[in-house]
């Protein structure tokens, strides 16, 4: 059993409120109706209405308006692209110290940065090995073990043409040439740092997959990462369970196996339900399967030259969610290399059930 931690960790809110663009910034104002402050902000994680893709500046104005209102240590994580029916949003992640006496559980999450990385470390051994130090930090802060974390989010870094240039410049070659291919080569390192750092695989397994870029057979079922032109280090956001904490908001996590696995999503809703719960939030990343099938029937995802996969995968597995949750408002994030099985994703579901 895992000891509980010399500061048992406050728990924590979270509140999904609609924006009306990346500039807006209405739900921190709103935060004071639920009895919190900015000051009480540990995370934003937001979807924004660009194309997810290296030129989606809708990412950067949201972090250059949300990031000087903050404090210091909050991250945020902004995901581009709201194909289909998602809905622009910010789910803001707040300190709840309030007791909440009879609960046998509770959310909490803790949020950090790793160090600025080099153009040529993006996608390689060394963000792999910042991402895991954070994560290990951050689930060791909050007391829990391993298998207690629900979900760890990260934003991580892509290549611009201007970084790949400053990386030549000093000698050194960058992990890809192709911007949009940097995107998937960052996101693999991040989650395979977080697998690493969950006991999901070992270090060699992880090198292996890293240095080989095979997504198939090393995966975390609880890492979501994104990448952006917006920053330079990784913002980490681990959210967990704890037995430690009382609280009526609690997590649950599974993976799809593909973009149309609707029994295990019905497993994790059931879930819910067998405690009264109430859904607050659904985080979920989203691919297009590396074979070019679904349950033996082509798709053209792979091959489509007006629309990138990733935007294909939240358009479907988005819609799907959205059935499910009853609202369009959610958390779907598309290139889900080595987070979830390849085709499918991570799911984190999180609920709020009745106080006692």
């Amino acid at each position: 059993m895992t000891p509980a931690p010399a500061d048992t960790p406050a728990t924590v809110d979270l509140l999904r409120m609609p924006t009306s663009g990346p500039g807006d910034l209405a739900p921190l104002e709103a935060l004071r109706a639920f009895g919190h402050s900015p000051t009480d902000v540990l995370a934003v994680v937001g979807k924004t209405e660009g194309n997810g893709c290296v030129n989606d500046f809708s990412r950067t104005l949201a972090t250059v308006r949300w990031e000087p209102v903050l404090p210091s240590d909050t991250i945020t994580v902004f995901s581009g692209g709201t194909e289909g029916v998602l809905s622009p949003h910010v789910n803001l992640i707040v300190a709840d110290p309030r007791p909440r006496p009879g609960h046998d559980r509770g959310l909490v999450a803790a949020a950090g940065r790793t160090r600025d990385l080099a153009p040529d470390e993006v996608g390689r051994e060394p963000q792999l090995a910042a991402v895991r130090d954070v994560v290990t930090e951050l689930t060791k802060r909050l007391g829990l073990a391993p298998e207690e974390v629900d979900m760890v989010l990260v934003k991580c870094p892509l290549l611009t043409s201007d970084r790949i240039a400053a990386c030549r410049a000093t000698g050194s070659e960058p992990v890809t040439d192709d911007t949009y291919e940097s995107m998937a080569r960052s996101r693999a390192a991040a989650a395979l740092g977080v697998a690493l750092a969950l006991g999901e695989c070992s270090e060699d397994q992880a090198l292996a997959a890293l240095a080989d870029r095979d997504t198939t057979q090393v995966w975390s079922s609880r890492a979501s990462a994104s990448a952006g032109a917006e920053l330079t280090d990784c913002h980490v956001l681990v959210l967990g369970t704890s037995r430690h904490a009382s609280s009526p908001l609690r997590a649950v996590h599974g993976t799809m196996r593909d973009a149309i696995d609707l029994a295990s999503l019905r497993t994790l809703f059931d879930r819910i339900a067998a405690e009264g719960g109430e859904l607050v939030q659904v985080f979920a990343k989203a691919e297009a399967d590396p074979y070019g099938l679904v349950r033996g029937q082509r798709h053209t995802m792979l091959t489509d030259s007006d629309l990138h996969s990733t935007r294909h995968a939240r358009a479907a597995v988005g819609g799907l969610l959205s059935a499910l949750a009853g609202t369009t408002a959610l958390y779907v994030s598309g290139g889900a290399e080595h987070q979830g099985p390849p085709g499918g994703g991570s799911v984190t579901l999180v609920y709020r059930v009745p106080d006692a």
